[in-house]
């Protein structure tokens, strides 16, 4: 969506994803309070203070919008049109023990379908930014970086798996599974980094694929990734080959047809060993 006033969707996303960013990185290595959320999973002050940021810039730019954040929950009409969704720094476990592996998500979804979204690297200080077709990485150096579309490779081999739970298609689906499936470990080498940052890598070359279980529908966590994906021309399905936000059916986010095809028959093949 492009105003005649102001920023585009897509420019709103981005300063958003910016903001965030700036506060976790800001915040990393002072070993910020921990603040518990039951079952082992909690946030930090730096996730609550980067989603204030972030809200600010949203509450700005679009205060007619509702929206849900991973920390404050959902704000505005329950059947909005328009809703952002918005991770503030995804990856808490890495970065309270000080590890560089965390990314900022924030994503607009529009009468059904997410039309503008941006993750961003806090710590390289890129951005992977979408208007719903195309999708760009943005650098690190000026105001507003340096651009280049985003090209998809299945290169590297690297295949990021998500081994946090709930697993909710198990015993038939296990992402863990396939660490030890020979035709996996033949043609792939797995990669965990516990941050939907991996999701973005897989729309800019640097990763072949990604797999997680789990219910995506309304997920703040994956929603940016997933668009970028779609806009720089992933195969992106259910790890049940439906189309995504279908169910609680995971999700395959691979770079080119034929990964997308090999790792879509493995999950396959683990579900009808479980029968």
């Amino acid at each position: 969506m492009t105003t005649t006033n102001g920023p585009t969707d897509a420019e709103v996303a981005l300063a958003a994803a910016r903001a965030g960013a700036a506060v976790v990185r800001a915040l990393y290595g002072s070993a910020p309070e921990r603040h518990d959320k039951g079952n082992g999973d909690f946030a930090t002050a730096a996730d609550l203070a980067a989603e204030e940021a972030i809200l600010h810039v949203l509450r700005a730019s679009r205060p007619g919008d509702a929206v849900t954040g991973e920390e404050a929950g959902a704000t505005g009409p329950a059947d909005a049109g328009r809703r952002w969704l918005v991770d503030p720094l995804c990856g808490t476990l890495n970065y309270a023990v000080d590890t560089m592996l965390a990314g900022v998500n924030v994503a607009l979804r529009d009468g059904g379908r997410v039309t503008a979204a941006a993750t961003a690297d806090p710590f390289s200080r890129e951005v992977y930014l979408t208007d719903g077709t195309g999708a760009q990485l943005l650098g690190p150096h000026g105001p507003d970086g340096t651009r280049t579309d985003l090209t998809p490779s299945p290169a590297s081999c690297l295949v990021d798996l998500n081994l946090d739970p709930p697993f909710p298609n198990a015993p038939a689906f296990r992402a863990a599974r396939l660490l030890a499936d020979p035709a996996f470990t033949a043609r792939f080498r797995p990669r965990v980094v516990s941050t939907t940052l991996a999701v973005a890598w897989v729309a800019a070359g640097r990763r072949a694929a990604y797999v997680t279980d789990g219910d995506l529908r309304d997920s703040v966590h994956f929603a940016s990734g997933i668009a970028l994906c779609q806009a720089a021309g992933c195969v992106v399905t259910g790890i049940d080959g439906r189309p995504p936000y279908t169910g609680a059916n995971g999700l395959i986010a691979a770079a080119d047809p034929d990964t997308h095809e090999a790792l879509l028959t493995m999950a396959r093949a683990g579900a009808r060993a479980e029968r």
